[in-house]
């Protein structure tokens, strides 16, 4: 059996406005767009993608999925994404080498630093259930 990894779906509140944003943010492609649903590729053809589908209810709680970015320069990239529309957040993240922010729809998204080597990740069984960076 084999799987492939279409897309992440995100459920918004403004699918298109949201999805649009998202799309200016990354650089991304339009795929698909419907009053309920906007879909986004890195290219038309290439995967996976984020799919944003309508939920007519507003965001309760933090999310148990956010996105994580890489970028070349973290500092750079953030003021960009600030720039755009983001916000900074604080959720109790404390002091690490990762920045956190916030789409328009309050959705918490990381940009990590530059260097891989700065993140680690927490040894099993060390009563981490997340990835410590």
């Amino acid at each position: 059996m084999t799987l492939e990894w279409e897309q992440v779906v995100v459920h918004s509140v403004d699918p298109a406005t949201l999805g649009q944003w998202w799309a200016e943010a990354l650089g991304w492609v339009v795929v698909y767009s419907s009053v309920d649903e906007f879909e986004i590729r890195p290219e038309p053809n290439r995967l996976p993608g984020l799919d944003f589908v309508r939920l007519d209810e507003p965001k309760k709680a933090k999310s148990r999925l956010h996105l994580d970015f890489r970028p070349d320069d973290q500092d750079a990239e953030v003021a960009r994404l600030v720039a755009h529309g983001a916000q900074r957040v604080d959720i109790g993240q404390g002091d690490q080498s990762w920045s956190v922010s916030a789409d328009p729809e309050g959705n918490a998204f990381c940009v990590l630093p530059s260097d891989v080597s700065s993140c680690r990740i927490a040894p099993v069984g060390a009563g981490r259930s997340v990835t410590a960076r």
